[in-house]
């Protein structure tokens, strides 16, 4: 099975793309499901489903067309179907403080349930072989990036926290219970943390392997996107997810000669300049600015068109090498970087504010540092088989 996340800022249309990817896919015979994973559904929306009609059936999948279904999460059904035993307890606990039933149940939806719970149908979805491609359309990059981090997160927190918590509450829970003005979590809610924790076993491995995942970042040439693009692709490089495509939509595009856009056309060639510069050699699309909104299944056709020429499979396998990397090494910091034809002799290093700059002749790589590398600065560097790491220590 094949994930394709689609993930970027708030309104650049990625749920357009993500959508229209799910039509072509179904075109080519592929089972395909379009899942959203944002808070803010529009995935029924792109497809122009009455909504009254369709009211609560996307929270499962749903048959749209032929090899095409589409789901959207409902975290209160969620919450009923996997978070039961634990958001009862958070509900009980909060209704101590003086707050209504209502508050105390929406304060008990707590931030990562419906990326966990998207998890676990992936997981579930693999297992029963039932889709060949799922298509993601991520929340805005901020919550995408907190989905990609869930597995290891809790994993850490199952071998570390999980089994002391438990044993602990189990031992105290007697005494605790007198003095407290509230009772500790019972058995039954470790046990349903545990449940979850078992559906989600091997996710991560499926997130990472490029193979099965890819992430396609989509953009808007405007300077302030593009900066959050940036930054969402180091961190899906650092937890290890391969990006195979930047999309860049809503491009000016070329017949439009109004001269009241002129400053546009200028700012967005500028900006597609530095896009196909620092992503280099990830494959950069451009999709131009449509007269009229894309909505409703023709009008998807016509962008799937555009996006995904004759004869391209969306699900075809495209990269599976990281262009970079970064880790710790004996306490030392360093970025790995893909360099295919470079030479010793032709490679530059310098830092600028929080970036990392890479110079090979008269290439120029920016490399956006996560938080914890922003304030070092390259010291060594080394060109070995084709990767060129670079380590990273404190100023002196």
């Amino acid at each position: 099975m094949r994930i394709l996340l689609f993930s970027g800022k708030g309104g650049v249309g990625k749920t357009s793309l993500a959508a229209a990817t799910g039509v072509r896919l179904a075109q080519l015979h592929y089972r395909t499901l379009v899942m959203s994973i944002d808070p803010a559904h529009s995935l029924a929306d792109s497809f122009d489903l009455d909504t009254e009609l369709f009211h609560g059936q996307t929270a499962d999948p749903l048959p749209i067309a032929d090899r095409l279904s589409i789901q959207e999460l409902n975290i209160q059904r969620e919450i009923r179907r996997h978070w039961q035993e634990i958001s009862s307890y958070i509900c009980s606990v909060l209704r101590t403080t003086g707050l209504g039933g209502v508050e105390a149940e929406e304060l008990a939806i707590l931030p990562g349930m419906e990326e966990l719970s998207a998890m676990m149908y992936i997981n579930q979805y693999r297992r029963e072989q039932r889709y060949d491609v799922v298509v993601l359309d991520a929340a805005p990059t901020a919550e995408s990036l907190r989905f990609i981090s869930m597995p290891t997160t809790l994993d850490w927190y199952m071998k570390h926290i999980f089994p002391f918590q438990r044993n602990l509450i189990k031992a105290v829970r007697p005494i605790a219970n007198r003095v407290v003005p509230f009772e500790l979590p019972t058995d039954s809610y470790f046990a349903n943390i545990r449940e979850l924790f078992e559906k989600l076993e091997g996710v991560d491995e499926i997130m990472e392997d490029p193979h099965t995942t890819s992430v396609r970042l989509v953009t808007n040439p405007e300077k302030m996107v593009l900066r959050e693009t940036e930054r969402a692709f180091v961190y899906f490089s650092l937890h290890g997810l391969t990006v195979d495509s930047v999309i860049v939509n809503r491009v000016l595009p070329p017949d439009v000669r109004d001269s009241w856009f002129d400053e546009w056309r200028t700012s967005h060639d500028r900006i597609l300049g530095e896009i196909e510069e620092y992503f280099a050699p990830v494959p950069v699309k451009r999709v131009p600015l449509f007269a009229r909104e894309v909505l409703g299944r023709q009008r998807l056709e016509e962008l799937a068109k555009v996006l995904y020429p004759e004869g391209e499979d969306p699900s075809a396998v495209t990269r599976t090498e990281r262009v970079y990397t970064f880790g710790k090494q004996d306490g030392i910091y360093e970025v790995r970087m893909l360099l295919p034809f470079a030479s010793k002799g032709e490679v530059g290093l310098f830092k600028k504010g929080d970036e990392l700059v890479v110079e090979i002749g008269t290439f120029r790589r920016h490399i956006s540092l996560p938080r914890s590398m922003a304030m070092l600065l390259p010291t060594r560097a080394r060109l070995e088989n084709r990767v060129l790491t670079i380590e990273m220590k404190e100023a002196q």
